[in-house]
């Protein structure tokens, strides 16, 4: 079995050391879907929600929770992102978000990607859950990651 890394020799949890590893571009993508009615969807797309601009608040929130993943995900490095964003698709019956974080350091940025992708999503719910309380998010997943040791990697979609 592959050493656990985040496990020391007596099996307690611990924080990978990247210290001896070199600083490189790294950069990932990560993407999730809200379906909801063609109300709810109309109302974001008008900027007609009772909360105001979705996408806006979304956004912000989705960059604001990357930059906080480390808070969020036990043993996750604190990171020095170079960028963080978030971009919105209109698809049929949903709303897609796409989060990409960069940086250059010594351990990559998924996490980050995919905390700000599921944030942004958990944003559009509230924001517009007065329109539509049955609203699914779904296929929260990393689209692809580039930089590091295990090199560059791309989801089959």
């Amino acid at each position: 079995m592959a050493e656990l890394t985040h496990l020391d020799a007596a099996g307690n949890a611990r924080m990978v050391d990247v210290g001896g590893k070199t600083a490189t571009q790294r950069v990932a993508v990560a993407s999730g879907r809200i379906a909801m009615s063609a109300e709810a969807l109309d109302a974001i797309r008008n900027g007609d929600a009772p909360k105001g601009d979705v996408l806006a608040a979304a956004r912000i929130a989705g960059i604001m929770a990357a930059k906080k993943t480390a808070e969020l995900i036990p043993l996750c490095h604190p990171l020095a992102l170079d960028s963080v964003t978030v971009d919105f698709a209109f698809e049929d019956g949903a709303l897609r978000t796409t989060a990409t974080a960069s940086l250059t350091g010594k351990t990559g940025v998924e996490m980050e990607a995919l905390t700000a992708a599921s944030v942004a999503l958990l944003t559009i719910y509230d924001m517009a859950k007065a329109l539509d309380k049955g609203m699914v998010i779904s296929d929260l997943r990393l689209i692809e990651k580039r930089g590091g040791k295990s090199g560059d990697w791309k989801a089959e979609l």
